[in-house]
């Protein structure tokens, strides 16, 4: 979860993050513009139809003023480029309990933002446009990232199309480390190392906790999967044409237990931990918990607006299980899905207007520009820490030469990209999981004794209840 894609609550100020921000997200959670401010890109197909359509746009919300600002420029261009485009805002943001009734009532924008866990569900509600043709047509397919976008790649069709992926990450802040005499633990680091760092670097007296793990919405749920996966475990297993729950297994009781662990035997979780997406990245921006995990982008830009400096905010992979396991975080992402009620020319405006600054050497220029501009006012340039790119590619390549630049723009680490090990939501019901999940986390930190077997075994059988044994495949 976006979050992740969970939240749309942050604010991205950068161009580069306009493309392709979330949340996290989940990542990690929220969902900012769908393009950075450039000159008119040559990157759409040059044989738009000429009928005269209106494309209502996924657009920023108001509190999202210089995103807005960018939208609004975007528009500019594009109808300068494609006269017989009507372009018109929408800031309606993606969410699974409100598409259909915005599908039945034929209000849901000509195109709209999602996470990668909604693919098959809006592919099989039929909500979202087949764009392969379109997708076969575009000149620079071959240098998406395909990590993020085969998520709405299926069985050989395209239903949508990378914003920016993620894999969820732990952020330290290590000034507060520093002040508690805390060493620094190795990048390829450990459960155990996480809890003896998260204990040592607690000061409940101050209000001051080691780690803020998510603890209330949808976004609890994600950020404990991250365990789950680092133990071997899955969320659902899909044979036979069924749907099966799959966390109630070892896998997740020790996942489960390590949450008792940092909550009981290290007292290292805040003592009101029931934190959603904001309040955990907003606490680590603060100087109030050690660590918090997230997609490193969104936290990082509060962190470093809040008054943080670069080298004290560390982005590391998720600890493994134990010594010598994989660094596995929730691989999840932001997209942009058609409509298929829609017609076929506005399918293609709209295909365009995703599409129209991806892969612009203008926007080259505008980023470089917009570095320039933070530097001038003191501030750091938070880049995606993945993007829609590949980063090999040639257009990764000409990107990393201008962030290489510049001493304002966060660098991560190599040595710490080098372990990220991503592993990609589920893809049934995986929100409702996550609220499931929550409603276990939340048990795990006001009751001791909790049974995590038990909670588990509950939520399995609710997941498979109401969800799953209802799901039918072909």
């Amino acid at each position: 979860m976006h979050k992740k894609k969970f939240s749309t609550i942050l604010v991205c100020l950068t161009m580069m993050s306009s493309i392709l921000a979330a949340c996290g997200g989940g990542s990690g959670n929220g969902a900012a513009s769908s393009s950075p401010s450039a000159s008119p890109s040559s990157s759409a197909p040059a044989n738009a139809s000429a009928e005269k359509v209106t494309i209502r746009i996924y657009y920023p919300t108001a509190d999202k003023k210089e995103l807005r600002a960018l939208e609004d420029d975007k528009i500019k261009r594009f109808q300068a480029k494609y006269p017989n485009v009507t372009v018109k805002p929408d800031d309606w943001q993606y969410n699974p309990s409100e598409i259909g009734i915005k599908m039945a009532a034929n209000e849901a924008p000509t195109f709209f933002n999602t996470w990668a866990t909604e693919a098959k569900f809006l592919i099989e509600k039929g909500w979202a446009a087949d764009i392969t043709d379109l997708w076969n047509k575009y000149q620079y397919k071959d240098q998406i990232n395909p990590v993020f976008q085969n998520q709405f790649m299926i069985n050989g069709k395209v239903f949508g199309v990378t914003q920016k992926g993620y894999v969820t990450t732990t952020l330290v802040n290590k000034k507060l480390l520093d002040a508690k005499g805390v060493p620094v633990p190795s990048y390829d680091w450990t459960w155990d190392d996480m809890l003896n760092t998260a204990k040592a670097a607690a000061d409940p007296k101050k209000g001051i906790s080691g780690i803020a793990p998510m603890g209330k919405g949808n976004e609890a749920g994600w950020n404990w999967t991250n365990f789950l996966f680092e133990a071997g475990g899955e969320i659902q297993s899909v044979s036979g044409g069924k749907v099966t729950a799959a966390f109630n297994s070892d896998a997740g009781v020790k996942a489960l237990n390590f949450y008792n662990r940092l909550r009981w035997e290290a007292n290292a979780i805040p003592q009101d931990w029931a934190l959603g997406w904001g309040d955990a990245t907003g606490a680590f921006a603060q100087g109030r918990t050690a660590m918090v995990v997230a997609g490193a982008e969104g936290p990082l830009q509060q962190a470093l607006q809040a008054g943080m400096k670069p080298e004290d905010v560390l982005v590391y992979p998720m600890p493994a299980a134990t010594k010598g396991g994989k660094h596995t975080g929730v691989l999840g992402g932001d997209y942009l899905v058609v409509n298929p009620k829609a017609t076929k020319a506005e399918q293609e405006a709209a295909f365009n207007y995703i599409t129209f600054d991806y892969f612009s050497d203008s926007y080259l220029q505008s980023l470089e520009k917009n570095i320039q501009d933070f530097k001038a006012k003191g501030q750091y340039f938070v880049p995606p820490h993945m993007d829609y790119y590949k980063p090999d590619s040639e257009y990764g390549k000409k990107v990393q030469v201008v962030l290489d630049k510049y001493d304002n723009v966060y660098k991560y680490n190599s040595d710490s990209n080098k372990l990220l090990d991503g592993k990609a939501e589920a893809q049934y019901s995986t929100q409702d999981y996550y609220g499931e999940m929550t409603t276990a986390i939340q048990s795990i930190f006001s009751k001791k004794d909790s049974n995590s077997k038990d909670l588990l075994d509950k939520a399995a059988k609710k997941m498979q209840t109401e969800f799953y044994d209802k799901i039918k495949l072909q």
